[in-house]
């Protein structure tokens, strides 16, 4: 019986991606500083709370929130996921489940308007969250709930629903775990690093050059998908759904996903199994 485990697209065994927060107009620098490095991600939108047309913010603000048409202007077309904060970023565990439900649904509903797609993440407001919570997201169509939890691993999430992270940018540990995750590769099974935040933080301790240093270390490496949440959860969503025979020497690919393999010890390049294929040993 053949043992395979995932690579990621064109046989990649990494991926990278990251999650900021709450719409605010430094996303407009952290959006240049991945673009320029090839990065890609996800932004985490509380629509009910886009700043008044006009806002003139107070000397000293640093979490100054967008207004809605500029929101249309930074993340329209730009490469980048939208997904769901919360429409007025509340505890949703506190909340009764109709709340909860309104709080998910409207978010999602007018996101999905604004940007004329399908949004089916989120991030937690606060990270914070319940089992109800979690069964609020099913009942909405959500497909992943970020948490605030750092690991300082690269392995692949198990739960989406209440899904970890690799670290905070503000972690000590950033550059030894880039170093690790961009010199070392996977023997078994892919990695994952998922970066998360909030752009204003990088203005309030003038530190910048975390983000700087960071995306020129891990970008534009072949071994590297660059991707934002949602692709990274279909793709795993895709290899899952591969069919075996029953010897497991003979594979279908049901999904119109083209999908990566590879066997333990092999260095040979990843096989790829194209939609509606066949694969045999």
């Amino acid at each position: 019986m053949a043992e395979i485990f995932m690579r990621f697209p064109k046989g990649k065994s990494k991926a990278l991606t990251l999650s900021y927060d709450d719409g605010v107009e430094q996303d407009v620098r952290l959006m240049e500083i991945m673009d320029q490095y090839g990065l890609k991600g996800t932004f985490n939108l509380n629509s009910g709370l886009f700043a008044p047309e006009g806002t003139v913010y107070p000397e000293g603000t640093i979490h100054r929130r967008l207004t809605d048409k500029q929101v249309s202007e930074v993340y329209t077309g730009c490469g980048h996921e939208i997904a769901v904060h919360g429409l007025t970023h509340p505890f949703l565990e506190k909340l009764q489940e109709h709340t909860a439900m309104w709080e998910l649904l409207k978010d999602r509903e007018n996101l999905e308007n604004k940007f004329h797609t399908l949004v089916r993440g989120m991030a937690y407001p606060f990270g914070t969250y319940s089992d109800a919570t979690v069964e609020c997201l099913k009942k909405a169509g959500l497909v992943y709930g970020r948490t605030v939890v750092s690991t300082r691993s690269f392995d692949m999430p198990t739960d989406w629903l209440r899904l970890e992270t690799t670290c905070h940018h503000n972690d000590p540990e950033l550059m030894n775990l880039a170093k690790k995750f961009v010199e070392e590769t996977p023997q078994r099974g892919s990695w994952m690093f998922y970066l998360w935040g909030h752009s204003y933080e990088f203005e309030e301790k003038d530190n910048w050059n975390i983000l700087e240093e960071f995306a020129a270390f891990v970008g534009g490496h072949d071994d590297i998908w660059y991707a934002t949440n949602i692709q990274i959860y279909d793709y795993v969503q895709a290899f899952g759904r591969l069919e075996f025979s029953a010897d497991g020497n003979r594979i279908y690919n049901p999904t119109a996903t083209e999908l990566y393999f590879q066997k333990p010890g092999s260095s040979a390049p990843a096989d790829c199994i194209l939609p509606g294929a066949y694969f045999e040993f």
